[in-house]
């Protein structure tokens, strides 16, 4: 699973907890086990710990990434200097408007936002929350090329220790090794039990980023009134993200 939790608050994030890694992964996987995810651990081997924190040694000052909502703007200030590969991956998919027109497609109130489901430009879909870059396709990191996997995976980028608090970016995972993409999600409380290093629990969401400005948008977001899926009732749409 992708998510465990620990004491859970309500019978919501309980049913979260059991469906939340099945909705990342694609159908496909679901059926026949993680065979893409076996291929990303092959090729993840090739990117040791210590030429990722050289990667992080070589950036300067972070970047801000700009988050234009139909319910408001908000701020993030992005981990170039911590989180130098998964920083990377999501400025070339803001970049390159990967983002733009795509909907939240999973909020829960008094957990996190979750975003960036290339399938949710269709905010009904019910596909969204299983989409991911396109496999094969690769970004710059400090002047070297990094290759998604077929499914679109990056490495796991498990060397930061920035916990999992209020208006921090996180990666979404399906549970797997190296299943993150394009996915991520917005803290609004203090999920310890989702950080890599926490050791209580599977689950291993990296911090790559986290709110400088327009925290009240975010939370405004998280009380949206949502349906069965957790999905807004009201789509919630990212009219554009951009990197200043």
């Amino acid at each position: 699973r992708a998510w465990t939790y620990r004491q859970p608050e309500h019978p919501k994030m309980i049913a979260a907890a059991a469906t939340i890694a099945r909705a990342i992964r694609p159908a496909s996987l679901r059926a026949s086990g993680s065979a893409l995810a076996g291929r990303a651990v092959q090729q993840a081997a090739l990117i040791q710990r210590p030429a990722i924190r050289a990667l992080s040694a070589q950036a300067s000052s972070n970047p801000i990434a700009v988050f234009d909502t139909s319910m408001g703007t908000f701020e993030a200030e992005i981990f170039m200097d911590k989180m130098p590969i998964t920083a990377s991956n999501f400025i070339d998919l803001a970049n390159t408007g990967f983002y733009n027109g795509v909907h939240f497609h999973r909020v829960i109130d008094g957990f996190m936002l979750q975003f960036g489901c290339p399938h949710a430009k269709d905010p009904k879909s019910r596909m969204a929350g299983t989409g991911n870059p396109p496999g094969g396709s690769s970004f710059t990191c400090n002047g070297k090329t990094i290759a998604r996997d077929a499914g679109g995976n990056i490495p796991d980028e498990l060397i930061d220790k920035t916990s999992n608090e209020p208006g921090t970016l996180s990666m979404a995972n399906t549970g797997q090794p190296n299943s993150g993409g394009s996915q991520f999600f917005v803290n609004t409380v203090h999920n310890s039990f989702l950080d890599w290093f926490d050791g209580q629990t599977p689950s291993q969401h990296p911090v790559f980023g986290k709110v400088t400005s327009g925290m009240d948008v975010v939370n405004k977001i998280g009380k949206t009134k949502t349906n069965m899926r957790d999905a807004p009732e009201t789509p919630v749409k990212m009219n554009s993200l951009k990197i200043k």
